[in-house]
This record gives structure tokens, sequence and C-alpha cells, in this order.
């Protein structure tokens, strides 16, 4: 059966303005404000806690759970964790976004420590990343990338079937797997990539769709697709670094459903459900 995977992200995005899902992110304090903004932007609502003691009580208050180990120590991972071990009994999902696996061994076994503690419902990763946690050795360049997401689908669909998640690999054009079946988000922009922040600020926004669609599948593509319309949509106006970044929020401010239904571009490698 075909699925029509842009009226599906379009419903997404009208129920995350309608309910605006409160969203707890334990991530990076590099690019912890960005995060916040692009998650108010499209309709939910943030809140940012990491502190001993309130983590728990903090996912107990929200509808879905972030964790981003960009800036990471042994206290913060313990934090993250009992956040997860909260959120896992509560039955709310978790987002992990493992920045620099590969690079560290440290951030590797760390965020493979979480995958293997907590029941994640979706990684968001970069190529070199992916492959790092699926056992590859990999050239290294800090957080960056050195590989296309063409190079990392094979690792997204040995990490989505071992964990039982969906994986969704960012780049040029991003690459969701799950179930052994292929999806890939088209829309997007070069000047996303420049962005410090910008798979910072997806895999949140994963969540945020996460807390009002309860497929990980869907609730990826959705997010995905309004996020890199959202950098098309910025990229007409603002051409340049700094003031891209400011569009990025005001095109999710004023992305509607229709604008999604219309421009979101999500292909499926699957020959029984592709859009059209």
């Amino acid at each position: 059966m075909m699925i029509r995977f842009s009226n599906i992200a379009a419903q997404d995005l009208a129920a995350v303005k309608d309910a605006v899902p409160l969203v707890h992110v334990i991530t990076n304090y590099v690019t912890m404000g960005w995060v916040a903004d692009v998650l108010s932007a499209v309709g939910a609502s943030p809140i940012m806690a990491d502190a001993p003691g309130e983590v728990e009580e903090v996912v107990a208050l929200a509808d879905a759970l972030v964790i981003n180990i960009g800036t990471l120590n042994p206290a913060r991972l313990e934090n993250m964790l009992n956040a997860g071990r909260q959120a896992a009994v509560l039955e709310k999902p978790v987002v992990l976004d493992p920045v620099g696996a590969g690079a560290l061994s440290a951030r590797t076994d760390a965020a493979l420590k979480i995958l293997d503690s907590l029941p994640v419902s979706v990684i968001r990763a970069n190529a070199s990343e992916m492959l790092a946690l699926s056992g590859q050795t990999i050239r290294s360049r800090g957080v960056d990338t050195a590989y296309p997401v063409e190079a990392a689908r094979t690792a997204a669909g040995e990490m989505a079937g071992r964990f039982g998640l969906t994986a969704v690999v960012t780049g040029t054009e991003d690459l969701v797997v799950a179930d052994g079946r292929d999806y890939r988000s088209a829309n997007g922009h070069p000047l996303m990539g420049r962005v410090s922040g910008t798979g910072c600020a997806a895999g949140a926004l994963v969540g945020a769709f996460l807390a009002i669609d309860p497929d990980p599948l869907t609730a990826t593509l959705s997010a995905m697709a309004c996020f890199n319309l959202a950098g098309e949509m910025a990229a007409e106006t603002a051409p340049s670094y700094g003031r891209f970044k400011m569009a990025m929020l005001d095109a999710l401010d004023t992305l509607t459903p229709v604008i999604v239904q219309q421009g979101a571009s999500i292909h499926s490698d699957n020959e029984d459900d592709n859009d059209t």
C-alpha cells in the first residue's frame, strides 16, 4: 500500500503546534541555546535540565527525552542514564545523539552503554558516528563526518536491527532505517551543514515529534522533513551563515502543515510504500 509520508508529516506538525510537547533535552553546552530555540520555534517546549537529583523529576513531567553526548563527563553520563531509566519506567520515548562517537573511545563507549542500558527509540547520527557504533574503524574528523550518508547505510540497518530502533543518518540527504526498510528525506540546503549544532537540533526535533507520534519511523521522517524544509525556506532570504541561522528559526515558526504537505520530499527504497 502506498503511503503519503508528506501527509503524515503535515499532520504531525499540526499536532506538535497544537500539543506543545515538553521535551527534556540533556544536550551539549555548545549548542544548548540553539537547540532550545529550534524546539520553541516549531511549537514545542524545551527544558534543558541536567543536574543530579532533578533529571528523574523532569523526565516525569516531560513528553520525551533527548540525550546528546556532545559535552560528556562521568557525572553527566550517569545523569543521562538515570533520566533514561526513568523514561523507560514511564514508557516515554528516548532519542540518542552520539556526538563524536568514533572520534574518541570514551564517547563511543558511552553511546554504546546508553544503547545497551536504555530502550532508545531513535538514534540520530552522522555517517562517521553510525559506522563507529556498528563496530567499524573510521577516519576521524572530530565531531564532523568524514563519510557520505550512503557509506553508513549498512551500519544504520545493523544498528536498527541490533537495538530495535529507528536509525537516522543525517547529511546531504537524510537516511532513515527501521525494520529493514530504508527511507530518505531529500529536502534541505547546504548551509545547514555549516551551522554548528544542526545535528543536535535535528535530534531534539525528533524528540518533539515522537512526543505526539508513537511510531518512531514516521515521527522521525516528519521531523526531518520539517527541519529540512525550514532550511530551504531560510536559504531563500538569508544566503549567508549568520542570517541563515536566524532565518531557520523564523521558517520553523511560520512552517505550516500545507507547506509541509506540498513541499516534503520523502522517498522510500521500498517499492510498495513510496510517496508520490
